[in-house]
């Protein structure tokens, strides 16, 4: 997908076996000397710096300089992406049950917070796994080394995480997600279910549900579809709750967003929402 400024931004999906553990993979360009973007609100990511040098500002005004090869833990509201360009990164977004194989850590640790991937993986073989990367050149062929360095976490998804994560996205893909519903379908306490979604998804229940219904909203209106509009806006007390959450979750206001959609985010969108079919409607829909 090609966007003004020079921008390019190109999505592919994971093998099917790795779905639950990757959300989708991308390739993006900028050809200037800097980038200064606002991303909404997302999961968590890994992200691999071919190209350039940059750093992210979380909502809360914490900074950090991006190495060559990050993790960003899940975000809770728009982040500042700045480099000095040309930049090149290939990306993966992880699924709530791949950060769990990954990290083996709580992923509120690591909320709008980026760590870096050497710690996990070891420099040698990301410095390896790097080049590789950077030799591939198409997104088609970083998307098969991709999938080949993930399929050795497979033996690492435990059944908890894959089993709680199912569940909780079919219950945010649904119209007006209800933490009431999500406990009395787990079978489990609103103690266990808090502290569960903290560990796979960065925050609890509440406040997911929050960010999915925002991020659909926000979606809806950027692509200018009419019914998914009303439908989405059907979550919200009203008007002004719809452009407080929507600028709460994205940076931008609903106006924006159906106006004058963010270059980043409508090149995002737009990107999963071509993968519709080949990855979960939380993906593809947000």
């Amino acid at each position: 997908m090609n966007e003004p400024l020079g921008i390019s931004l190109e999505y592919a999906a994971p093998a099917p076996d790795l779905r639950e553990l990757i959300s989708s993979y991308y390739l993006f360009d900028a050809p200037g000397p800097s980038l200064r973007e606002t991303e909404r609100a997302d999961r968590a990511q890994l992200r691999f710096v071919l190209v350039g040098e940059g750093g992210y500002i979380f909502r809360d005004g914490h900074e950090q300089r991006a190495p060559s090869a990050l993790i960003l833990g899940p975000t809770t509201g728009p982040t500042i992406s700045y480099a000095e360009g040309p930049l090149t990164i290939f990306g993966a977004g992880l699924q709530p049950a791949g950060w769990a194989a990954m990290m083996g850590a709580e992923a509120g640790e690591y909320t709008d917070r980026l760590l870096d991937a050497a710690e996990i993986f070891g420099s040698e073989a990301l410095a390896a796994l790097h080049a590789r990367f950077l030799a591939a050149r198409t997104l088609p062929a970083m998307a098969a080394i991709a999938d080949e360095a993930t399929r050795s976490l497979l033996h690492r998804a435990d059944e908890t995480s894959l089993w709680f994560t199912r569940m909780v996205d079919r219950w945010l893909a649904g119209p007006a997600p209800s933490v009431d519903a999500l406990i009395a379908e787990t079978g489990l306490s609103q103690r266990h279910v808090e502290r569960l979604s903290k560990r796979h998804y960065g925050v609890g229940p509440k406040r997911l549900a929050r960010k999915y219904r925002a991020l659909r909203a926000a979606s809806a209106l950027a692509r200018g579809d009419a019914e998914e509009i009303a439908a989405a806006s059907d979550g919200f007390y009203d008007q002004s709750h719809l452009i407080r959450e929507v600028k709460r979750f994205t940076g931008a206001t609903p106006g924006d967003m159906r106006d004058h959609t963010p270059t980043l985010t409508r090149a995002t969108i737009g990107g999963r929402s071509g993968l519709a079919g080949q990855v979960g409607p939380l993906v593809s829909d947000t």
